[in-house]
């Protein structure tokens, strides 16, 4: 079917989800789609549109319940493994604080903080214009508040490559090589734009790419992709190859923020959250994953 067009096998797996459940979506009337000549036909951006809907819908429960809790904080956004390890080391050290966390991506995360949806958002967008990260997109999806960044790390981005296919995969150029299955990211999340700027500007057409449509949410997915042997080669963080021990060819370095109100920074949770990114405590255990740099962790680089 057209680019632009899916059937329900093709939805069904674009949603990741088995063909029944769409049907019963139809039947209850709760995903967008139309009947023509007797079949269930469903354009790609309105099914988009839905998704990011049934995101913002969820985190509205989540604030509904978050605010509930005495002293407790809601991020949205980008994830990364280090990150899990920084929220559970807070609660470790803070069981008074609570900051939950939902991967919706770097694009959601700052829409969610904009429209008061969440408290945080975490992100890592590259700006090729301007070559920095995040601070160039908070007009774009932050224009009702001025928000400050604040760096959390830096990590090593690259290339995750199934064993079986180490000697195969060479670089961009492999992923036009229909025999390998790529693992995306969904979009919006930083991974997805600098996927789709770095094709672009390689003149490597997305259809050319086996896979391309196959999306995930988190780095792990990615990971766990290739180990399940569902994919071949996806992009992640270096700590995810290290993890689950996959081959690794790093791309770029990375800058990954915490954005949020002046008036959230300095709440107890947030100064426990840097206390604990900056100690010697915590970083020693993430030298043992590495490709990680702190060395600006918990600076504001934009207020």
């Amino acid at each position: 079917m057209s680019g632009e067009l899916m059937n329900t096998k093709e939805v069904a797996k674009y949603l990741d989800i088995h063909e029944k459940q769409v049907y019963l979506l139809i039947k209850a009337g709760k995903i967008p789609c139309t009947r023509v000549t007797g079949k269930w036909i469903f354009p790609i951006k309105l099914i988009d549109e839905w998704i990011q809907a049934s995101a913002q819908d969820s985190l509205q429960q989540a604030r509904k319940r978050i605010n509930s809790i005495e002293g407790a904080l809601l991020a949205a956004g980008s994830n990364d493994p280090v990150l899990d390890m920084l929220l559970t080391a807070i609660k470790k050290d803070h069981p008074a604080f609570n900051i939950f966390s939902a991967n919706t991506g770097s694009v959601s995360g700052l829409e969610a903080l904009n429209s008061g949806l969440t408290d945080i958002a975490f992100a890592h967008l590259f700006d090729p214009k301007t070559g920095d990260y995040n601070t160039p997109y908070l007009k774009q999806y932050c224009p009702d508040n001025h928000p400050v960044v604040v760096n959390l790390f830096y990590r090593q981005i690259g290339f995750l490559i199934a064993k079986s296919q180490s000697n195969i995969f060479q670089g961009w150029e492999s992923l036009k090589n229909k025999n390998l299955r790529f693992i995306n990211r969904q979009r919006g999340s930083g991974i997805r734009i600098l996927l789709d700027y770095e094709l672009q500007s390689r003149g490597i057409n997305f259809g050319d790419i086996s896979g391309y449509e196959n999306e995930v949410y988190t780095h792990f997915e990615v990971g766990l992709s290739l180990v399940s042997n569902e994919a071949d080669v996806g992009i992640a963080s270096a700590a995810v190859a290290k993890i689950l021990d996959l081959h690794f060819q790093p791309l770029v370095s990375e800058r990954f923020d915490m954005i949020l109100d002046k008036d959230i920074f300095f709440q107890p949770a947030i100064q426990a959250l840097i206390e604990t990114l900056q100690s010697e405590q915590f970083k020693s255990r993430v030298e043992k994953i590495g490709n990680y740099d702190f060395k600006d962790a918990g600076r504001i680089l934009h207020s």
